[in-house]
């Protein structure tokens, strides 16, 4: 498979980065960086830069040294780079330290061969934020956090407007990078907006390679094998399975490349069974290969067929026993952003599971699992700390409050707020804030 020219790459990412003042590099799908530029370090630069994004990640490693722990980066700039070859060609994430990244795919023959990725910015108040509690969830002592958490925290905050016209200009970035007969991502966005049916997308995946049936001399038992050692975490005995089974297609196909492409396209289903079984979400599965399985009819090669299956596979066993996790902190943060963005509003768990791309069934799981407490209880917890500093004005009256943190009932605010604190909303005004809480 070729390769994108690398020295264009460089320079385009050298242009978009002294432009925005923001971290830029490339990464290949090993998550190698290939190329890495920083304005704190750009002598070609006229301009002095903000406070450098680059000593937030170092600072950050520092942290993570103190507390002898590792948090893999490199999986979060794959994942977000899948992410964003899912979703049309851009996508922005949060690492654990609650920085805000965002990365498009490079295309090169029509597959993602690498991605660029920009950050990190803060894109809210880091108080605000509660970034301290996500670290120390990922196993950053308390100690470590407060004595680098001052500086840490100096960055400039990047508005989320401005972030996601960042973003769209690296698409625009990526595309110029490409090497491809076109790149599909644009006309495929609806496409992705409006995919969440996954029974009418198994019966397309289905009608595309024509007989599904695999007939009699099918390796059913090692599939059946093979989906038991995915729900056991057996990566490497998985691997090793799957390229038996492909290799039993090929061989009993005899040659016919149509046959090929559909017994393919069983074993693509396959893999998104065994995926699921291994813990992965449906929407994850299906949305990140769909422009792939799409390709399939234009193959005139078993090379090339062998070859996008190899990534296909790829990106299953990356979801599956490498990026589950990191993808469930992706979700974490992405809620925590939405929530504090719009406290205020009358937001839903369907309306913040959207915007993290899950079923609502799932987010909740997912949410309840890494935040020890549901949705609305969080959502709750957070409108009561939003409205102690409202409190603290005289002039504000507890409908008022109410209104401004996103309840339409005061009385029902007035519930919420002693269950949490101990103490009522009117008390707590009255004593400026100095009540003993819960």
């Amino acid at each position: 498979m070729g390769r994108f020219d690398l020295p264009k790459a460089k320079n385009a990412v050298n242009a978009y980065g002294r432009s925005i003042k923001v971290s830029t590099r490339i990464i290949d799908l090993d998550s190698t960086t290939l190329y890495f530029f920083s304005p704190g370090l750009d002598k070609g630069s006229s301009f002095s830069p903000d406070k450098s994004d680059v000593d937030a990640c170092a600072k950050c490693k520092k942290m993570q040294e103190e507390s002898d722990i590792s948090i893999e980066c490199e999986k979060y700039m794959l994942y977000g780079s899948y992410q964003a070859e899912r979703f049309g060609g851009k996508y922005i994430y949060s690492c654990p330290a609650g920085f805000t990244f965002w990365t498009s795919p490079v295309i090169s023959e029509e597959m993602m061969t690498g991605a660029i990725i920009c950050g990190p910015v803060l894109m809210v108040n880091s108080k605000d934020f509660m970034i301290d509690d996500m670290l120390e969830k990922q196993g950053i002592k308390p100690k470590i956090i407060e004595k680098y958490s001052e500086d840490l925290y100096k960055m400039k905050i990047t508005a989320p407007e401005i972030i996601n016209d960042y973003s769209e200009l690296l698409y625009i970035v990526a595309e110029h990078i490409s090497v491809s007969k076109r790149f599909k991502h644009s006309e495929e966005r609806e496409l992705y907006e409006s995919q969440g049916d996954i029974v009418k997308y198994i019966y397309h995946i289905k009608s595309m390679g024509g007989d599904t049936h695999a007939g009699e001399s099918y390796p059913i038992q090692k599939e059946k094998e093979l989906l038991s050692l995915i729900s056991l975490g057996c990566g490497g005995e998985a691997k090793e399975l799957l390229n038996e089974i492909l290799g039993h297609i090929f061989i009993s196909a005899g040659g016919n490349l149509e046959i090929i492409k559909a017994r393919v396209l069983e074993l693509v289903i396959l893999l998104s069974r065994a995926a699921l079984e291994g813990g992965a979400d449906v929407e994850q599965i299906f949305g990140l290969n769909f422009n792939y399985l799409r390709q399939i009819h234009d193959f005139k090669t078993q090379e090339e067929l062998n070859l996008w299956l190899i990534r296909i596979m790829s990106r299953f066993t990356d979801l599956v026993f490498d990026l589950k996790d990191v993808k469930h902190v992706d979700v974490i943060m992405r809620a925590v952003e939405y929530i504090k963005q719009n406290y205020m509003k009358k937001i839903t768990l369907e309306d913040v599971a959207k915007y993290t791309y899950l079923s609502p069934s799932y987010f909740s799981k997912v949410f309840k699992e890494e935040m020890k407490q549901n949705f609305n209880s969080y959502l709750n917890q957070v409108r009561v700390e939003m409205s102690k500093k409202l409190l603290l004005n005289e002039d504000n009256s507890l409908v008022d409050v109410a209104i401004a943190i996103g309840y339409e009932d005061q009385s029902y605010f007035t519930k919420v707020f002693k269950k949490i604190t101990g103490v009522s909303p009117g008390k707590y005004k009255e004593s400026r804030g100095k009540v003993k809480q819960l």
